[in-house]
C-alpha cells in the first residue's frame, strides 16, 4: 500500500486531521480515566512519538502513538500489572520530572475504518519500532489488546494469550502481528485498563439493561463487566498481554 508515514513533530499541521480520524473503539473503552487524562497529551507534548499514515491525497489512514518512559527505576523494573494505564502514568511523570527514558511503550495503533484490511496495522507497528530505534532505544514494550479476545470473554487471558496455531504463531490476530514483527510474550497485565461508571452510563454506552448483579457480557469487551445494581455501579477491568520488541 502506498502511504507516507510521518510524525506530528515533522508535520504539526496535520494534528487536526489526525485527531479527527474515525476509529472503531467501543464507547466504553474510551472512558478509562487514565486514558482520558493522558492519551490526548501525546500528540501535543510528545509529537515525535505520534505517527500517522496518509495516502497520496492527504487522507489520514492510520495513526500510532507511543510514549518514552524509564523502566529501570526504583519501584519499576518489571512490566506492570496495570499495563496501559501504568505506562501512561510513568511516561508523563517522567516527562514532568525530566527523567531520562530507557524504553518506549506502545500505546495505540488505530486504523481508519475506511482503510482496514490492508495491512496498515503492521505498517504502523513497524514505523513505531523504527522511530524508537532511531531515537536510540533498544526496546519497545506493548500492552497488547488481543483483537479477537472479545469473542471469548470467559476464557482466562493467560490461556488465550498462549494459544498458538500449528505454525507456532499466536492464535490471536493482533498478537500474531506483533510476533511476526519480532516480539515475544513477557507476561499478562491483568488490570491494564479500568473503567468504573454508573449503571446509567453503562446503559448509555452499551444499550444493555445492566439490572442484574454479576458478570455482564458486553460487545467488544475482553472480559465481562461486573455489575452491582445495589450500588448503582459497574466496573470493567481489561487484561492485556505484554509483548517485548527488541530493537
Amino acid at each position: 500500500m502506498d502511504v507516507r508515514v510521518n510524525s506530528l513533530a515533522e508535520r504539526p499541521d496535520r494534528l487536526p486531521a489526525v485527531l479527527g480520524m474515525a476509529d472503531t473503539w467501543p464507547e466504553f473503552v474510551t472512558q478509562d480515566p487514565v486514558g482520558n487524562a493522558h492519551y490526548g497529551r501525546i500528540p501535543t507534548e510528545l509529537p515525535e512519538y505520534a505517527l500517522f499514515a496518509e495516502d497520496g491525497e492527504g487522507e489520514i489512514l492510520a495513526h500510532a502513538f507511543s510514549v518514552p518512559f524509564r523502566l529501570d527505576a526504583e519501584g519499576r523494573g518489571a512490566l506492570p500489572a496495570r499495563g496501559w494505564d501504568q505506562i501512561l502514568l510513568w511516561a508523563f511523570s517522567d516527562l514532568r520530572r525530566g527523567v531520562r527514558p530507557d524504553t518506549v511503550g506502545a500505546i495505540s495503533v488505530v486504523v481508519s475504518p475506511r482503510a482496514q484490511g490492508r495491512g496498515l496495522s503492521a505498517v504502523m507497528l513497524s514505523a513505531m519500532r523504527a522511530n524508537a530505534a532511531a531515537r536510540g532505544f533498544r526496546e519497545v514494550v506493548a500492552p497488547v489488546r488481543p483483537s479477537a479476545k472479545h469473542r471469548e470473554p470467559h476464557t482466562p487471558i493467560h490461556e488465550y494469550a498462549h494459544r498458538v496455531r500449528p505454525d507456532g504463531l499466536p492464535h490471536d490476530p493482533w498478537l500474531r502481528v506483533h510476533a511476526r514483527a519480532g516480539a515475544t510474550i513477557d507476561s499478562v497485565a491483568p488490570a491494564s485498563m479500568t473503567v468504573g461508571a454508573s449503571l446509567a452510563e453503562w446503559r448509555r454506552w452499551t444499550g444493555l439493561p445492566f439490572d442484574t448483579a454479576g458478570d455482564v457480557e458486553v460487545p467488544g469487551a475482553l472480559v465481562p463487566v461486573r455489575c452491582e445494581p445495589e450500588r448503582g455501579y459497574a466496573v470493567y477491568v481489561e487484561p492485556n498481554v505484554w509483548m517485548r520488541h527488541p530493537l
